[in-house]
């Protein structure tokens, strides 16, 4: 393991966290949200390496670099970071890094250059009507500091701040509509809890489409017959309650990401597990999630910031505009949105 480099000078990161590049503020714990890369802010970007280093290592997997950068963060096209900044701290709390579909390049095999193409094969029929409309998301991280209680509602929020994040991006993007993206299990995590969700995952999010599968599957070690033994409702909240106990019984919790993600939505796609070998062994499940299809009051919750930003500002530019056309605007996006999802299921049909 390398020494962590040590934290760059706010100084710097104030210097680069320059209005224009701010979306909103969050819902919660009025942090703000910023989009950034490695050419107009190369000095978050490096704290953000720094940061999920430390995240990554303190959780039992990742790069074990001096910081966590790899060339799609840095590469011609590179991918582009959300950070969330506490303005009172002067500190980042968490982030994301994304890449919009339509900006993916394709390998000379044909495959996208994706951070998970190393990890998983994609069908033609999801690189041809699918990746248009997809955003990759990964390296999540909630820095050490915000993962404690002490850190008080900044602590609390602060998962959802990310939410926050990826929903004022998808809002300046009508025409993108899904969400693909990997959920994180640890080597250390418990391998009983990590088999029931595993097998809670392909049960109720199954991709029966075959559009995306891993390259070397990591499946369950307990036998399938025992697990359905305890998940054995066929309801999604039944069965999540069965999952729940179970996991509890066994001394932990299911993960707070995959918690969210499994709560996120009825339709989303799961596409199996692998082991990423070029980040401590931890184990990926690729899913996908349709922006327009989860649960309403969650997309909502998590529009509302860049919407509410944006309206502002259109207020003190129009000051005459009447509110029926702030929310029309809203409407007319996910009318965009609606229109591109419904172009693909036609083709898929």
């Amino acid at each position: 393991m390398e020494k962590i480099i040590d934290p760059v000078d706010v100084r710097l990161l104030k210097a680069e966290l320059t209005p224009d590049k701010k979306l909103c503020n969050t819902n919660k714990a009025d942090n703000e949200i910023y989009v950034i890369d490695a050419f107009d802010s190369p000095n978050v970007l490096r704290e953000v390496g720094r940061l999920r280093e430390v995240s990554f290592r303190q959780a039992g997997g990742s790069s074990g670099l001096s910081l966590d950068l790899d060339e799609f963060d840095t590469m011609e096209n590179p991918y582009k970071q959300i950070v969330i900044w506490d303005p009172e701290a002067e500190a980042i709390i968490g982030g994301y890094r994304y890449i919009l579909g339509p900006d993916v390049k394709l390998g000379p095999d044909g495959q996208p250059l994706l951070a998970t193409a190393h990890m998983f094969h994609f069908s033609d029929h999801f690189i041809k009507e699918y990746l248009p409309h997809v955003i990759e998301l990964g390296r999540s991280f909630v820095t050490p500091d915000y993962q404690s209680s002490k850190a008080g509602a900044k602590a609390i929020f602060a998962l959802d701040n990310l939410w926050d994040g990826i929903g004022a991006v998808m809002m300046q993007h009508p025409n993108i509509v899904y969400f693909f993206g990997k959920m994180t299990m640890y080597p250390s995590y418990d391998h009983s809890c990590r088999d029931l969700i595993l097998h809670f995952l392909w049960k109720h999010f199954e991709d029966k489409d075959d559009l995306i599968r891993p390259i070397e599957p990591k499946m369950p070690d307990a036998d399938t017959r025992l697990l359905d033994l305890i998940l054995k409702d066929e309801g999604f909240k039944s069965d999540y309650r069965n999952l729940k106990d179970a996991v509890r019984r066994l001394g932990t919790t299911i993960p707070p990401l995959i918690n969210t993600y499994m709560n996120s939505s009825p339709t989303m796609k799961m596409f199996g597990t692998a082991v990423n070998k070029e980040f401590s062994d931890v184990e990926e499940t690729g899913i996908l999630i349709s922006f327009n299809e989860m649960y309403p009051e969650k997309r909502d919750r998590h529009k509302e910031p860049y919407m509410r930003h944006l309206f502002s500002r259109m207020k003190s530019r129009f000051p005459q505009m009447k509110d029926e056309l702030a929310e029309k605007f809203s409407e007319k996006k996910d009318r965009l949105r609606d229109k591109a999802m419904a172009a693909i299921n036609m083709k898929k049909a």
